[in-house]
């Protein structure tokens, strides 16, 4: 009876044995599966993350494109505005020499005018068209006009303005200037000249200085085709 016990003791633990490696086997698959799970899940999280990562940096590059662009554009633009700024200094430095030039052209005809003897020849008067129908402030004024023209170019209005500067009327200085044979052409190629040796000029800002000074457009355009210009 003893040795029975043993026996049936031995069984008893080997079926037990049996037992637990059968439950232990059947929980095996579902710990891989939930492993397997989990590794889909953190991929798919990690690819979405990547997605928005390139899209972040491809719109970070794009914004960076136009911010260049616009820098670009705006840097042209500066540079037009400079190129504007000192086409305009150089037109009003232009300006400024020859108006300094035209002053300094009258202050000298003025001076001689001034110097000269109120006296002229007869036949001095007789070329400057003066005759019996001229009152004696159209006579000299005809004369002062005679000497301006001596000594540099005038036009027609520009002749009257500076008889009128110098005190005649209006009447009495047109009369004077319209009794003289002047060729205003001539005179229009005579100031296109002095001009250019006082300083540069391109054509069309010579004939519009001239056109400023009382010339006409023909006389203008002719006095600067003398020039060559």
């Amino acid at each position: 009876m003893p040795r029975m016990g043993k026996v049936g003791v031995l069984v008893s633990s080997a079926a037990a044995l049996v037992m637990l490696t059968s439950c232990g086997a059947s929980d095996a698959p579902d710990a891989a599966m939930a492993t397997t799970a989990i590794t889909t899940a953190d991929d798919a999280r990690l690819a979405e993350a990547e997605q928005r990562a390139e899209k972040a940096e491809s719109e970070a590059a794009q914004q960076a494109e136009k911010l260049t662009q616009a820098e670009e554009r705006a840097s042209e633009a500066e540079a037009e505005l400079e190129a504007v700024k000192a086409e305009l200094a150089a037109a009003e430095e232009e300006l400024t020499a020859a108006e300094e030039a035209l002053a300094a052209s009258e202050a000298e005809a003025a001076e001689v005018v001034a110097a000269a003897p109120e006296e002229r020849p007869a036949k001095a008067d007789e070329q400057a068209g003066s005759s019996g129908s001229m009152t004696v402030a159209q006579e000299n004024a005809a004369r002062s006009a005679r000497s301006y023209l001596d000594f540099t170019a005038f036009s027609r209005s520009g002749l009257i303005d500076q008889l009128e500067f110098e005190g005649y009327s209006t009447a009495d200085a047109t009369a004077a200037v319209d009794s003289l044979d002047v060729d205003y052409d001539e005179q229009a190629a005579k100031a296109a000249e002095n001009y250019l040796e006082f300083t540069g000029f391109s054509r069309s800002g010579l004939i519009d200085q001239l056109l400023f000074e009382g010339y006409t457009q023909e006389q203008a355009t002719y006095g600067v085709d003398q020039t060559g210009l």
